[in-house]
């Protein structure tokens, strides 16, 4: 593996879908894994961090057949939101019911809750067996604002620092991000993570605008990688009979009108409407493709190898 690593786990939004007529894509919802300087990213908790969680456990079970001698899984989870096709999988991600795991958790905290109350509230308790409270790992919770970013040195747990302050080395992960306010009901963080001269930026659940969001193409300007929200065509996105706009996604034709402006090298469509079959994404793919090799329509196990 590279040194800065992309697989897509879940690549469906707002449900998942278990049919075979979505076998080439994947049913599963928003997840990224991210291997970048020995460091585990994972973006987003939808259902496809579940298998994220069981190769670690493999990895962690493999390292030893004495437990105590076992190499402790660590892993950092960057929530885009709380919506709920961004968290279901967060509960039966294996390595959080170990005791050894510790795992940093980042994501916005909401006007009113933090982020720690809101995932209590969300996804244990009351939905769940288990209080979050109740967890085995280290589970380390913080919310973010558009005013830090996330400093990672080799062999250290990230850190909050001050952006105007972040000062990145050589071998250093920087992870800025900044919260868009299309995406109902309390917005949407978009991250960047940067290593070694390397970008990714992803933006799932941002709707965009004809003609471009200038704040967000100036964040991805001359990314390595984009992964961009691509729920609807734009045929349903303006549908006489069910409108999709407001509702916080964009159209592969946004997507496109923002790698063209910020200069992005490579576009991956994300999140796609849990209604498009393999069939439909096929004809989607197809089209817009076959005219710039540089795109890509996701799917669960597509890798990209950034370094």
């Amino acid at each position: 593996m590279s040194d800065f690593n992309v697989k897509f786990r879940g690549v469906r939004g707002s449900f998942p879908v278990a049919d075979k007529k979505f076998l080439k894509y994947g049913g599963n919802t928003s997840c990224v894994e991210v291997n970048v300087g020995s460091h585990v990213i994972i973006l987003d908790a939808g259902t496809g961090i579940v298998g994220v969680g069981d190769e670690l456990m493999e990895s962690y079970i493999a390292s030893s057949v004495d437990v105590q001698n076992r190499k402790p899984v660590y892993a950092t989870v960057l929530l885009s939101h709380i919506h709920q096709d961004h968290l279901m999988g967060l509960t039966f991600f294996k390595p959080i019911h170990i005791n050894s795991t510790k795992l940093m958790v980042f994501g916005p905290d909401s006007s009113e809750t933090t982020l720690s109350q809101d995932l209590s509230n969300l996804v244990f308790g009351k939905s769940f067996p288990l209080d979050l409270g109740d967890i085995a790992c280290t589970l380390d919770i913080q919310g973010l604002t558009d005013d830090v970013a996330i400093l990672i040195k080799p062999n250290e747990k990230p850190v909050l620092v001050e952006l105007s302050e972040a000062a990145q080395g050589q071998d250093d992960i920087l992870i800025t991000f900044y919260k868009s306010y299309v995406h109902p009901q309390n917005g949407v963080m978009i991250y960047k993570i940067s290593y070694k001269g390397k970008t990714l930026v992803y933006a799932t659940d941002k709707e965009c605008y004809f003609g471009g969001d200038k704040k967000f193409v100036s964040f991805a300007k001359n990314c390595d990688l984009l992964i961009h929200d691509a729920q609807y065509t734009t045929e349903d996105y303006l549908s006489p009979h069910s409108p999709k706009q407001g509702y916080g996604h964009s159209t592969y034709d946004m997507a496109i009108e923002v790698m063209k402006q910020s200069s992005a090298k490579n576009l991956v469509f994300f999140h796609y409407d849990p209604s498009y079959d393999d069939i439909k994404l096929s004809r989607i793919g197809e089209h817009y493709m076959s005219s710039d090799k540089n795109i890509f329509m996701a799917y669960e196990g597509l890798e990209f190898d950034l370094i």
